[in-house]
């Protein structure tokens, strides 16, 4: 493996780090073992102690309320180290003193203890590690990229002896290099079945890893659920832990709900007048019904963790919150819009949102990775696009544009083939599997057309579509 020695600046840490197994690129690490990240991070001094922590995982919405989160503590004057993926534009943005990135200084001071302890541990003498490792079955002693890279997150974090933590799960929960934060709220969003290959095949298999994540006796607040089956999975781990669970339905309520193309407001009204004995009025940057209840999610967890917070202190942190790649507008009169929804049900979220603001005669442009429900997403975007553009969602992770293509030809010859459905689609599918030439042909369409358009299926894309504009 390659030595540069002691790091002189956060960039060569990250490329440092770029040369170990990285899932996120579909190489499949040797085990995945919860044990190995506590040998981790015992053998750094356990730094994910260094500070409350409130730990968001669940099938979407995680980096919104982790922002959130940050957000609503640093406005009440706490230090918050941040940890949220994929990252947009560069890899800090997903190791941040509250939203902005902690001072070079910390990242290397982290990195170089982060490089002695990889060091330590791969070592021949650490046989309690190895043995974690399946080195036996020809697997690989060196840590994966996502536990170095979470370890460097804690290194961080406490290298700035900062106050509080804000922690999204980069997958799954129980199997996360992040549950080895002992956390004081658990923040659980809605349930999809995703990552079948890790999580299982079934939603409760799936709901079983998110819930890994509930500690003893600390709070756990659960966003809405779609399945009958994952709610029983979280309300019976939470009572095995004695864990308070707060279920979104059971004790909040939106009022008063204005989604617009400049932001949501809504009035947050608490069933538990314990919690807020009047309502919480939230005017965020961010556009979507959605967002609402993500908002909803992080009001509470602070709210159980920090109970001194007011509520004039969460409405003002969260007055125009935004964050990229979420419902970004980038261009107005026509709109460029770009969206990271990368599930089933987020992207026909996304598309309700768009379709309510902009109609049904704009262009998509869409690329996701493998793995995606593609069918599910074709289903829902075909309807609502005049033209539809296939392209690959960057390089950083492994898809397969021509399947994808496809599937989406499949689905709208299957669409004007069922005599249950009186108007046919005219949609027009473009495959161009470049995406600097797809990105060009698309916004060159916008003003020809004079159309809208909306970029989703991956934040890699919303990347690569940012970097046009």
């Amino acid at each position: 493996m390659k030595d540069c020695g002691a790091f002189k600046a956060s960039r060569e840490i990250f490329e440092w780090l770029a040369q170990f197994i990285n899932l996120e690129q579909g190489y499949t690490p040797p085990s995945m073992r919860p044990e190995r990240m506590q040998i981790i991070a015992a053998a750094a001094g356990h730094p994910e102690s260094c500070a409350p922590a409130i730990h968001v995982a669940g099938s979407k919405g995680k980096g919104s309320i982790t922002a959130m989160v940050t957000r609503i503590l640093e406005e009440s004057g706490l230090r918050v180290a941040r940890y949220m993926s994929p990252h947009v534009t560069e890899y800090r943005e997903r190791i941040t003193l509250g939203d902005a990135f902690f001072d070079e200084p910390i990242y290397i001071a982290a990195g170089n203890k982060l490089k002695e302890i990889t060091a330590i541990l791969t070592d021949e003498t650490s046989a309690e590690y190895k043995a974690l490792c399946d080195v036996s079955d020809g697997g690989s002693a060196e840590p994966t990229f996502f536990e170095l890279l979470t370890l460097f997150y804690f290194l961080c974090a406490a290298e700035a002896k900062v106050e509080a933590l804000a922690v999204e799960t980069g997958m799954g929960g129980r199997l996360d290099p992040t549950n080895v934060v002992p956390n004081s709220a658990a923040i659980i969003t809605v349930i999809e079945l995703e990552h079948t290959e890790f999580l299982g095949n079934t939603v409760q298999s799936v709901a079983r890893e998110k819930a890994g994540i509930i500690k003893n006796d600390k709070p756990v607040i659960l966003g809405t659920q779609n399945f009958d089956e994952a709610l029983e999975v979280f309300k019976e781990t939470a009572a095995e832990k004695n864990a308070p669970l707060f279920y979104y339905p059971d004790t909040v309520e939106i009022k008063n709900l204005n989604v617009t193309k400049n932001g949501t407001a809504f009035q947050l009204v608490c069933k538990d007048k314990n919690i807020f004995n009047k309502p919480l009025s939230i005017n965020l940057g961010m556009i979507g019904e959605v967002q609402a209840q993500n908002a909803a999610l992080a009001i509470l967890a602070v709210k159980k963790t920090f109970p001194a917070i007011t509520a004039e202190t969460i409405e003002k942190a969260l007055n125009g919150f935004k964050l990229i790649a979420r419902f970004e507008q980038l261009q107005e009169e026509p709109a460029v819009v770009v969206d990271g929804a990368h599930t089933d049900f987020s992207v026909m979220l996304c598309v309700n949102t768009w379709k309510k603001l902009y109609g049904t005669k704009g262009i998509l442009i869409f690329g996701c990775a493998l793995g995606k429900n593609a069918q599910a997403m074709a289903e829902s975007l075909l309807p609502n696009f005049s033209e539809v553009v296939i392209t690959t969602p960057g390089t950083y992770k492994v898809s397969d544009p021509q399947s994808l293509y496809k599937i989406f030809t499949d689905k709208l010859a299957e669409y004007n083939s069922n005599t249950d459905n009186k108007n046919q689609l005219k949609t027009k599918i473009t495959f161009l599997p470049e995406t600097s030439k797809a990105i060009s042909y698309a916004l060159d369409n916008v003003k020809i057309k004079n159309a809208p358009l909306l970029g989703i299926g991956s934040f890699y894309l919303a990347a690569e579509i940012r970097k046009f504009k």
